[in-house]
């Protein structure tokens, strides 16, 4: 069994509900983890999220750095929550032993993301701002923090991948992340996304707007070790992406 339900968003999502991202990811996996176990299921992969680490945890993260410090304040709800499952699948393995394994994603992206400005991620959401501009002719477009922030990208295919390789191959307590072993500045990122959609306006960065953490880069090298790495880099699975998004609008 896959448990990848999760209620998830950017940073203004996680601060504008944190009450509900608290209290439904804690609903879900507790329900699904324990029903997975008293209804027999032979094995349950929990997919958690990078931001399980500490806000100033040395750089790239490793799995042993999860609970040495504090967390990053804008998505603490649900970091919390996901470290919450990482422990129940712990709990269930030691008290009942039950074959749950947990896999820490980085930030992820591709087809049939979440493109809506309140509530996604950063990736689709600035495919989605410079889209806009493009279409309306704008000069510039705002964008939130400083630019200098630092983040990795994994696209969903080669999670999938990953998961289902680990589901096959992996049944160890330790969690592993999962990602690409590299990062890119989000001002970096802005450059390369409007490349790819073609807006060719101003880019301005709101400083008075929050950053977050200010750098999430996984150590992948267990992941490595194991005989998996991804296969899609960046700039084809941002064509890809903004492909998927241009052939599905709503509006």
């Amino acid at each position: 069994m896959f448990l990848a339900a999760a209620k998830v968003g950017g940073i203004l999502a996680n601060s504008t509900y944190p009450a509900d991202f608290l209290r439904d990811n804690v609903a879900i996996q507790n329900n699904v983890i324990d029903a997975a176990f008293r209804h027999g299921a032979a094995k349950l992969q929990f997919l958690g999220s990078s931001c399980i680490y500490p806000k100033l945890a040395p750089q790239p993260l490793k799995e042993e750095y999860l609970l040495t410090g504090p967390l990053e304040p804008t998505n603490e709800w649900y970091a919390i929550a996901k470290i919450a499952g990482i422990k129940l699948c712990e709990a269930y393995r030691q008290q009942h032993e039950f074959n749950a394994i947990s896999l820490m994603p980085t930030n992820l992206y591709g087809p049939g993301d979440n493109f809506d400005l309140q509530t996604s991620h950063v990736l689709p959401a600035l495919i989605r701002k410079f889209h806009e501009a493009k279409e309306s002719g704008a000069n510039e477009v705002t964008l939130w923090g400083t630019g200098t922030p630092k983040r990795e990208f994994l696209h969903v295919d080669d999670l999938a991948s990953a998961a289902v390789f680990l589901m096959e191959k992996y049944n160890d307590q330790q969690f592993l992340n999962v990602g690409v072993g590299d990062d890119v500045t989000i001002a970096q990122l802005a450059k390369l996304v409007a490349a790819v959609v073609g807006y060719e306006g101003k880019m301005v960065f709101d400083p008075s707007k929050p950053d977050g953490t200010p750098r999430k880069l996984m150590d992948v090298s267990r992941l490595h070790g194991l005989g998996w790495k991804h296969k899609i880099e960046l700039d084809a699975g941002l064509r890809s992406t903004y492909a998927w998004f241009l052939a599905n609008q709503k509006n």
